[in-house]
């Protein structure tokens, strides 16, 4: 594994957004696959000792991504995604939100607009991330519920994937 990959996590107090730069040794087409396809996204989008068990995955633009964060205990945390924008292996951006196994939102906790695009130089595939938030206090509880603990160890999950399917 390429421990060289650049990843930048920073967030920006004035615009009420978090931005993350990532990194990822594998051709574009592929990265696109592991953000878009249930049966890959299920093996890499949470953090370990956690897993994902998607219910549904429409990927449209109106279409959305319902799924449980599936603890040791099999305790299920539901999220969705409403995908808002999708040009393939260029753009995906989706509205998240905590939900119910029907996804009828959560509305206590924040959302966040993902806006993620994808470029790729030389075989590495590099995905920037924008998180853009109503408030900064919505920035403020997700990185007290370990938001970027979370995604830092499914991005290297997402590597450890991305290394077995180039096989």
């Amino acid at each position: 594994m390429n421990s060289n990959l650049l990843f930048d996590f920073s967030v920006n107090k004035e615009n009420n957004t978090i931005h993350i730069k990532r990194e990822f040794d594998a051709n574009l087409e592929l990265v696109w696959q592991a953000w878009t396809t249930a049966e890959l996204l299920n093996q890499w989008w949470a953090p370990k000792p956690y897993h994902i068990e998607t219910k549904s995955l429409d990927l449209r633009v109106g279409g959305m991504w319902l799924y449980a964060m599936v603890s040791p205990k099999d305790e299920k945390m539901w999220c969705k995604a409403d995908y808002k924008a999708i040009e393939t292996n260029t753009l995906l951006s989706w509205l998240d939100a905590f939900c119910d196994e029907n996804g009828k939102e959560n509305t206590v906790k924040p959302r966040s607009l993902w806006t993620n695009n994808f470029t790729e130089n030389n075989g590495i595939t590099t995905v920037n991330i924008v998180l853009k938030h109503d408030k900064l206090e919505d920035i403020e509880m997700l990185i007290e519920m370990g938001f970027k603990e979370g995604l830092t160890m499914a991005m290297g999950n997402l590597d450890e994937l991305l290394l077995t399917l180039k096989k």
